[in-house]
């Protein structure tokens, strides 16, 4: 059994060295323990770093690249180094090194296939009230859409198995966080979650420039990703939005000429059938984007299987 443990970096010189010698050197169930350092476009002494702790596997980006795209690629090249279990955490030292034997263990047991630690929001006192109201309420949105019950989406400290690591197509450029609870829950990939503790923040994040931004972000990443998995549902409640509305116009004009005066709410009529027209379009977007989605599903199998063989050939 060998675990990775893959720590994306940006610019993190000041805060690698203590994150490398919290991590684990040993675990019960647990025959080899690999660190891998994504280095993320870092122009400090990163890399240096981490090769002076005595770290050999690298993947190394000329420029930055986001962090989905960093995480990715660590999944990706873990997988080649023979991971059975895959840990990401961050090199801020934000997460307890020592949480990482209990973060696996789930998957140990069998009892699940991805493991998010949940740093039980409203007992971080570097977050304002604000923050924590937006970050339980992203998380109950993502919970609903992906079908699971993680209680802390947002957490980067999480263990993967190499089935749920083969099963991971990330596209988002902006954060992994999010989209991969939503694929993994629509992908029916067991997710649980345990209560973790994490020391206190040594410096602000760098992933977005305001709570604002990270919502934005976060919205455009929870439609877009839900509507790849579900795009008959939201079609379908969109159109039929658009067709009530244009009914309760419709409605509307009818009432007022039985009144007398319908020549004066002319515009009624034209806003109504403007969106019947709409819902119809809408309703057909649908059905040609279910079954875009059933190729989706087909395709990714086939990946899958594709990376199943080509790692098992590698690896002999």
């Amino acid at each position: 059994m060998k675990l990775v443990i893959q720590i994306p970096c940006f610019n993190e010189e000041q805060t690698l060295a203590k994150t490398l010698a919290d991590l684990p050197t040993k675990i019960a169930g647990v025959d080899t323990i690999e660190i891998l350092i994504i280095s993320d476009g870092s122009t400090d002494r990163t890399v240096e770093i981490a090769r002076e702790h005595g770290i050999r596997h690298f993947v190394i980006f000329n420029r930055n690249m986001g962090l989905a795209r960093a995480f990715a690629a660590g999944l990706e090249k873990s997988l080649e180094l023979g991971a059975d279990i895959i840990v990401n955490t961050d090199a801020d030292n934000q997460y307890k090194g020592s949480d990482i034997t209990r973060l696996i263990q789930p998957i140990l047991e069998k009892k699940a296939e991805i493991v998010i630690g949940d740093r039980r929001v409203d007992k971080i006192h570097e977050f304002s009230w604000l923050k924590k109201r937006m970050q339980k309420f992203g998380s109950y949105i993502v919970r609903k859409v992906s079908r699971t019950k993680v209680p802390d989406t947002t957490s980067g400290f999480r263990a993967y198995s190499r089935h749920a690591a083969l099963h991971m197509n990330i596209i988002s450029t902006f954060s992994y966080t999010l989209e991969t609870i939503i694929e993994a829950g629509q992908k029916d990939i067991a997710i649980v979650s345990i209560p973790i503790e994490i020391n206190k923040t040594e410096r602000p994040s760098r992933l977005f420039k305001s709570n604002w931004y990270y919502v934005k972000r976060s919205i455009a990443t929870i439609i877009r990703i839900y509507t790849m998995y579900q795009p008959l549902r939201v079609f379908l409640y969109s159109g039929l939005m658009a067709f009530l509305i244009s009914l309760l116009l419709s409605g509307r004009y009818f009432y007022f000429m039985v009144l007398g005066e319908g020549k004066g709410h002319i515009q009624s009529v034209i806003l109504a059938g403007i969106l019947f027209l709409l819902s119809c379009v809408l309703f057909m977007f649908g059905l040609l984007a279910d079954v875009v989605a059933a190729n989706r599903k087909i395709l990714e199998d086939t990946l899958y299987r594709i990376k199943k063989n080509s790692l098992q050939q590698s690896n002999k």
